[in-house]
């Protein structure tokens, strides 16, 4: 296996595969006709193009014969990704040069090190660590953007649509404004932007309740010397052990006694429980990594504890504090269960509520598929605009400083 000429041919075959599959999902999706990858043309054709590769190194003559012989074999029905009988000309030449030019391109820079003779173990474990990591961002990819890609065209459409073909994700611009039907019916007749506000409210208070609590509990744990301090640090997030749903009746009867079910403070009380035992964990860590000397000169500058942890290690701690508090914010934004058995007035519902309301047959799907995109577009625009500031955060308090 060791050998350029076997190893070759065995990753291009299986790259072959690995493309073939991703370009004909891709292309199903985008157009909405039949294209599916063969298998059996794939591992040979991918095979030949890698011992192609190998044994006429990587210049531009060789992608360029691999380009289009994948185009030629695609159009004569014997490539590695087949199409049905009614798929357009123009789709056809169209997935044949994704699915040549991608293969080509890529294909190079995998077997970069191959030669055809004896292969040294980092020249062989190099192709395969390439071949591996270009398909865990393949599969990793398609995993995240599928789901997200189905629902956005899925609440584009109309009843009619996809009542016709619920499988076709293609859309028509033609329709212009009317593709958003279903967005401004879902703020105009189901109340979603009553939803949105609860949401962010309730989002805000949850993340402003648990820093006030986690900020000096974590910095006792991470400072102070007391009593089980360490049996306190090693348990901190142990009710994560204890599924939500086993707490579901217990809290839906307390809070029914106290007058809390189906209100705002009832919801506010209850997502800090959630959310404060991991805020605590996150802190703690980050609060130990930061150099005890400094807060040590503060107090001996007549600064009292409390002035220390405001002046010194507060603003020092600005990255943990705002992974910690979209990590907060995220978790009661995407919060259902609490909020689906304590919220009934509709008035009063959080988005996640919201959604599920329009999960009912009398209720059109593309309705539900708007209320998820709602739903899941401003965390994700607030995690890659704040992404960087999280990945700091949670990686800063693993260096002692």
């Amino acid at each position: 296996m060791r050998r350029g000429f076997i190893t070759g041919p065995v990753i291009g075959a299986l790259w072959m595969v690995v493309l073939a599959v991703t370009v004909a999902v891709s292309m199903s999706f985008a157009t909405g006709e039949a294209f599916r990858p063969s298998v059996l043309w794939s591992l040979l054709w991918g095979g030949v193009a890698g011992a192609a590769v190998v044994a006429r190194g990587r210049g531009r003559i060789v992608q360029a014969g691999v380009v289009i012989a994948v185009v030629v074999l695609l159009m004569l029905g014997i490539g590695p990704m087949l199409t049905g009988a009614d798929t357009s000309l123009f789709a056809r030449i169209f997935g044949a040069l994704l699915l040549g030019l991608g293969f080509a391109a890529s294909l190079t820079p995998i077997l970069d090190e191959i030669v055809p003779g004896e292969l040294t173990r980092h020249e062989f474990e190099g192709a395969v660590i390439r071949f591996l990591t270009g398909f865990g961002y393949i599969f990793f990819t398609a995993i995240v953007l599928i789901p997200f890609y189905v629902m956005v065209m899925t609440s584009l459409k109309n009843q009619s649509e996809l009542m016709q073909n619920p499988l076709d994700f293609s859309i028509d611009l033609s329709k212009g404004a009317d593709l958003f039907r279903s967005y401004n019916e879902l703020f105009n007749q189901f109340n979603f932007g009553t939803y949105l506000f609860n949401s962010f409210f309730i989002s805000v208070l949850t993340v402003f309740i648990t820093l006030a609590f986690a900020i000096p509990g974590a910095y006792a744990v991470a400072r102070l010397r007391f009593s089980g301090q360490a049996a306190f640090s090693r348990s901190i997030l142990l009710i994560y052990m204890v599924p939500m749903i086993v707490l579901a009746l217990p809290i839906y009867i307390a809070f029914s006694m106290t007058g809390l079910r189906n209100s705002f403070w009832g919801i506010v009380l209850i997502y800090p429980v959630t959310t404060i035992p991991v805020a605590l964990y996150m802190l703690q860590g980050y609060f130990r990594g930061l150099p005890a000397e400094i807060e040590e000169a503060g107090l001996m500058d007549g600064l009292s504890r409390l002035a220390v942890i405001w002046k010194i290690t507060l603003p020092l701690s600005l990255p943990a504090l705002a992974s910690v508090s979209l990590y907060i914010f995220m978790i009661a934004w995407n919060e259902f269960l609490l909020a689906f058995m304590l919220l009934d007035d509709p008035s009063k519902f959080t988005l996640t509520r919201g959604i599920a309301s329009l999960n009912s047959s009398e209720i059109p799907r593309q309705h539900l598929m708007a209320g998820s995109v709602i739903a899941t577009v401003p965390i994700m625009a607030l995690f890659l605009g704040l992404e960087r500031f999280m990945t700091k955060g949670l990686t800063a308090g693993s260096v002692k400083g």
